[in-house]
């Protein structure tokens, strides 16, 4: 299978991205309604961040990513703004469902931990042979 690459003015590239956020105290908070609108939010976020939400599923208390990145984007700023935006929209509209599992007023509802993967492309055995065995200069 030939590898499908994305292109901007001056790049061609092919970065994927396996993205997982937990709830916060892993508390099972997610559910139907909740699973769609980030959804929804992730991947009206992505696209203004000329990123691809590829694939998007999860649990009660976990989401898994799937992300065709763009190079214009830092992993570490996405993540927090897909964070903070999907966290502040799910506490809006879902204010009563949220207060049984977290109280008071802390805006929280994903861990401040994530977990991101690189994949995609060949296996890391193969990039490794592919680049040892380029011609080196002789002089």
């Amino acid at each position: 299978m030939k590898t499908q690459l994305r292109k901007a003015s001056h790049s061609a590239f092919n970065i994927q991205l396996h993205i997982v956020f937990v709830t916060k105290y892993r508390k099972p908070v997610i559910n139907k309604a909740i699973l769609e609108r980030i959804d929804e939010t992730f991947r009206r976020l992505c696209k203004k961040r000329q990123n691809i939400l590829v694939e998007f599923s999860g649990e009660v208390d976990h989401v898994h990513l799937l992300v065709s990145m763009h190079p214009d984007n830092n992993i570490s700023n996405f993540i927090a703004s897909i964070k903070a935006a999907s966290s502040r929209i799910v506490r809006q509209e879902f204010p009563e469902h949220i207060k049984k599992f977290y109280w008071g007023n802390k805006a929280m509802f994903w861990s401040n931990s994530y977990c991101a993967i690189s994949c995609g492309g060949a296996p890391l055995d193969v990039l490794k042979k592919y680049i040892n065995s380029q011609s080196q200069p002789t002089s």
